[in-house]
């Protein structure tokens, strides 16, 4: 099965219907986890760990054309960078949020419409339906816009962003982090720029590992990155020796690597405005990230 193939079966698990958001964030305590002033250009605030950060959209040129990004990092000091990759869904308020969250734990925060070739974000409608054929249409044609060499000259356009950032430590490695379709270009991120990438995230990443000879999991030995892999347990049912695949990968490469399915989980849980949000297992795994980019970006 190749890439895009897996983007088309992971897109179809990860089919959020946003107009039920509203009714799901009131009950999940996600209003405290996206304050408004995190979600807009030019926008400073406090996090819930009392560190003030400020974001604003951004420009980054790159070789095939002008990116459009959200950056967020604490107000004051250098800090280890990280670049987060949204899923199918693109470049949202939900994704902006989250970034600022991480930001408010002491990191600057990266995250990118991998996208902007086509369109600048937002890529999908608001309360996008991925049940409606025209909607879906439209995403898997943006998916399959992307392939392994857009991967790499982003992923070296985006990390010569942050490094090129007052705020962001050069010192200290730089963090990348993947959802969905984006799992595998997290991956292909740590390959590109091994010289910089200290720690990987995915979350129900699709396709890192298939059988054609430029599988993500293949470049595993071509990093210097710890790793955590946080697997819906639905994706573990449909291929249930991923995750030993990656194991043995990881092994053989003498790298760290935490692989986990998390129970009960379904594909696209971890983003706060996915109908299948989990928030306990969410939680869960964004507390190892925390862990992974603790270690990881010295």
């Amino acid at each position: 099965m190749c890439e895009h193939d897996d983007f088309d079966e992971f897109a179809k698990r990860a089919a959020l219907s946003r107009r039920r958001f509203g009714a799901m964030a009131l009950g999940s305590g996600l209003v405290a986890m996206l304050p408004q002033w995190a979600l807009g250009a030019d926008a400073t605030g406090t996090s819930a760990a009392g560190v003030a950060t400020v974001g604003a959209d951004v420009s980054i040129a790159t070789p095939d054309g002008t990116a459009d990004a959200y950056f967020v990092r604490p107000a004051s000091g250098t800090h280890a960078a990280v670049l987060m990759w949204p899923d199918i869904f693109g470049l949202r308020p939900a994704f902006k949020g989250m970034a600022t969250r991480l930001a408010g734990a002491g990191y600057a925060v990266l995250v990118v419409n991998p996208f902007y070739r086509s369109q600048k974000a937002p890529t999908a409608p608001e309360h996008a339906d991925f049940s409606d054929a025209r909607t879906r249409d439209a995403l898997m044609s943006l998916a399959h816009s992307l392939s392994p060499a857009t991967a790499a000259t982003d992923a070296k356009a985006f990390v010569d962003f942050l490094d090129a950032q007052a705020a962001v430590n050069t010192k200290r490695k730089v963090g990348t982090m993947g959802y969905c379709m984006s799992g595998p270009i997290a991956f292909r991120t740590a390959a590109a720029r091994a010289d910089r990438i200290g720690a990987v995230a995915t979350f129900h990443g699709g396709g890192l590992v298939t059988k054609d000879a430029d599988s993500p999991h293949l470049l595993i030995a071509k990093t210097h990155a710890r790793y955590l892999i946080a697997i819906a347990a639905n994706d573990d049912e449909r291929e249930p020796d991923a995750k030993r695949v990656l194991r043995e990968s990881f092994d053989r490469a003498h790298l760290q690597a935490e692989v986990e399915v998390y129970a009960g989980t379904q594909h696209g849980w971890c983003p706060t405005d996915s109908h299948v949000y989990d928030h306990d297992q969410a939680e869960k795994a964004w507390s190892r990230m925390l862990a992974l980019f603790g270690a990881g970006l010295a």
